[in-house]
């Protein structure tokens, strides 16, 4: 027994130091992920085989079959980490590098501090500015572009930035606003055309905030119009065409038809696009890390939480941020719901 025993611990020993994450080890990474595939589809395959025998299973194993790998990941994958982060935003490392706990302090510092006011406002900006003026963009768009000659090419071009990264976006874009002349004297397009009227070039950081980040959101609207213009597109044209024809024998043409009746009928799908825009709005991170890095006062709540926690070791305020910026969420999520029962409710 004793020789069992040793053995086991041995064995399990070797099973600890195996699964332990070495990041400087690439084959025990691969080894790693495998394991883990392998042991997902096992574990899938017996919970699916066992669900498919209802004769000498219960009904409870069967219900639990099928919900209880989502409650899983839904637990494991995002409640938990959410009250992780939550336990640390209410702590902060002392003078031994040791986290405890500090109350409020971190959100307080998050409100009071000059720097990460800075953060708050840009942030606003974004989420004020990028999904009205998208939305507003793809609709006079879609409205303009239906049933001409070349709307699908017209519509092809607005969409294509949505097939571009992020991070590709601001490269992009970068190369537009450079203003630094090469040995060859070329400037980035925006700066080359403002010459033509005679206008200095100049370098879209350093004007100022909040004047700089406008430059970063133009991006975003580039990005995000093509979505607002496909989804507000295919609204437009399930407009039932009786409502059309009775409007204009009504009387109402252009703006009329476009107020009275194109409007309303697409309100639902308007909803949509809005709080769908603000949301990714909200964790943008990747224009504004490739443009600025968040330098000049450009930076956003999600580009400063990962700078507080993964560049400064500032795991407290940085999860501080994270709460905020889920906080920020809430409403939007709250007021897309109700808008989608009411539609709901109406028909």
């Amino acid at each position: 027994m004793d020789y069992i025993s040793r053995y086991l611990s041995w064995l399990f020993g070797e099973i600890r130091d195996f699964l332990v994450y070495r990041g400087d080890d690439p084959g025990r990474k691969l080894l790693l992920m495998v394991l883990a595939i392998v042991i997902f589809v096992v574990v899938m395959g017996l919970i699916l085989w066992l669900a498919d025998r209802p004769k000498k299973a219960r009904t409870w194993f069967v219900a639990s079959a099928f919900v209880g790998p989502a409650l899983l990941a839904l637990v494991f994958g995002l409640v938990y980490p959410a009250l992780l982060t939550i336990n640390t935003s209410f702590q902060n490392r002392n003078e031994e590098r040791v986290m405890e706990y500090v109350g409020f302090d971190n959100y307080i510092t998050a409100f009071t501090t000059p720097q990460f006011q800075g953060v708050l406002r840009n942030t606003a900006l974004w989420v004020l500015l990028v999904p009205l003026l998208s939305t507003f963009i793809g609709l006079v768009y879609a409205v303009v572009v239906d049933r001409t000659r070349f709307e699908k090419l017209a519509k092809t071009l607005i969409f294509m930035p949505m097939a571009i990264s992020m991070v590709g976006a601001g490269i992009i874009w970068g190369l537009v606003y450079d203003q630094r002349r090469g040995p060859d004297g070329n400037l980035g397009l925006m700066n080359a055309v403002l010459g033509i009227f005679g206008v200095e070039p100049f370098d879209y950081r350093l004007l100022g905030a909040p004047t700089n980040t406008l430059f970063l959101i133009v991006v975003m609207i580039w990005i995000q119009t093509g979505f607002a213009m496909t989804v507000l597109s295919a609204a437009i044209k399930a407009i039932p065409d009786d409502i059309i024809e009775a409007a204009k024998l009504d009387g109402l043409t252009g703006f009329g038809m476009f107020r009275y009746i194109t409007v309303p009928s697409i309100r639902p799908a308007l909803v949509v696009v809005l709080t769908t825009i603000a949301m990714g709005t909200l964790k943008v991170f990747d224009i504004v890390r490739t443009m600025t890095g968040g330098n000049f006062d450009t930076s956003v709540v999600a580009n400063e939480f990962y700078v507080q926690a993964f560049r400064q070791n500032n795991q407290g305020l940085g999860a501080a941020l994270a709460v905020l910026l889920f906080v920020i969420v809430i409403p939007i999520i709250i007021y897309n719901v109700r808008q989608m029962r009411l539609s709901e409710a109406i028909r």
